[in-house]
């Protein structure tokens, strides 16, 4: 365990996973993630979330740690994904007595996960605002659908002044990990939060208002400084605003030739000022962090060669992810390849059309089959445009 002890009160027994290949099926996590949930000790001894029953065996063994003889008299639920509430049941069961907290929509969906008899006598069900004694704590709770989850919500200790934040203000990678917070924060909102943008600004409105000295995710490190920091990138992220003065090529390049244009362009693009270019090659690059800069960076260009009358298959993919994640406030350039009837940027057209906020920037440069020094000049033109 890292940071087992958050305060005199509050413990820390969540669980490292170092063998996950994959996070949610589709997201490569090369430092593994972790799975957090806490205890809060007082009159009503309290567990905040459980977690995947990937780590039931090594939180099972911490959380006996940590209570030695003692017995929980509260679980609140935070959030029933698989990956925290995969050891409700569990906990419910090895402790008879214990009640269960949570909103109104949680339980409703909790048959959907579980089958088990709850009586109404083991359930605390809260609502916006309400709080809950445990003793010198007390827990106010706050509504936060569909960040990322309708049920989601999250929860205010008013006496040490700590946020369980649910999935907000997670990252990917375990808690042994020494890496940025920032890129793979990015990446984890992005790719899984991204979306609910307008949800995320409503819950911020609500920790405005709150005094904050603790910030404890369910992924990821507990943040105790600059909080403000942590804050401000997620309204950054969350009103859909660029970090960074900087160009992302992203590009789907069947034999080659549209990545050499790709590097051409990118040369072109540094040789006049551009602070930053960022080449990913959709074919094999991860597609999570070819998002992550898309949204990091205020213009993308997308080049691909035609397919099947269409756009290669890995940008089609690409742009729907971006269409999904509710992609906007940027500009766009289009470079397409066509051997003998280009249909890239049409196709590439007809999703970006479906994005909000988008300034396109002309012109659209055709390569036929390999990059031709008639080319060039287009390049550098659209380039001009683009850092125009």
């Amino acid at each position: 365990m890292k940071d087992t002890f958050i305060s005199d009160s509050v413990v820390y027994v969540g669980v490292d996973d170092k063998t996950i290949d994959l996070f949610e099926s589709q997201y490569v996590v090369p430092n593994g993630v972790s799975y957090n949930s806490y205890i809060i000790f007082d009159d009503k001894i309290t567990v905040m979330d459980t977690v995947d029953k990937r780590g039931t065996e090594e939180w099972l063994a911490n959380v006996k740690k940590a209570l030695g003889d003692k017995k929980p008299d509260y679980l609140v639920i935070q959030h029933l994904e698989p990956d925290h509430a995969g050891n409700v049941q569990t906990l419910a069961e090895l402790f008879p007595d214990m009640k269960l907290v949570a909103n109104k929509k949680t339980f409703q969906m909790m048959p959907q996960f579980f089958d088990m008899e709850l009586p109404e006598s083991r359930t605390v069900t809260v609502g916006e605002g309400e709080t809950l004694s445990l003793g010198s704590h007390t827990l106010q709770f706050f509504m936060a659908p569909m960040v990322h989850w309708p049920e989601v919500m999250v929860t205010y200790e008013q006496s040490e002044k700590i946020l369980f934040s649910a999935d907000g203000f997670g990252k990917f990678g375990a808690l042994d990990t020494d890496e940025d917070w920032t890129c793979e924060a990015r990446r984890y909102y992005m790719n899984i939060v991204g979306k609910y943008g307008a949800q995320v600004q409503a819950l911020l409105k609500k920790a405005a208002t709150l005094d904050i000295a603790t910030i404890c995710p369910l992924h990821g490190p507990i943040l105790k400084e600059d909080l403000g920091f942590y804050i401000g990138k997620y309204q950054t992220w969350s009103s859909y605003e660029s970090e960074d003065d900087g160009v992302v090529i992203a590009c789907a390049s069947i034999h080659g030739n549209t990545r050499k244009a790709a590097d051409k362009l990118a040369e072109i693009l540094e040789k006049k000022g551009a602070k930053k270019v960022s080449i990913f090659d959709l074919a094999r690059d991860d597609m999570a962090e070819a998002i992550e800069d898309s949204y990091r960076y205020d213009k993308l260009v997308l080049m691909a060669a035609s397919y099947d009358a269409g756009v290669f298959p890995c940008m089609e993919d690409y742009l729907n992810h971006l269409r999904a994640k509710n992609f906007q406030k940027r500009k766009i350039a289009y470079v397409q390849n066509g051997s003998w009837a280009p249909s890239a940027g049409k196709t590439m057209k007809a999703i970006v059309a479906q994005m909000k906020d988008i300034t396109e920037v002309e012109p659209m440069v055709t390569i036929k089959s390999t990059l031709k020094p008639e080319n060039i000049p287009e390049l550098e033109a659209l380039a001009d445009a683009l850092l125009g």
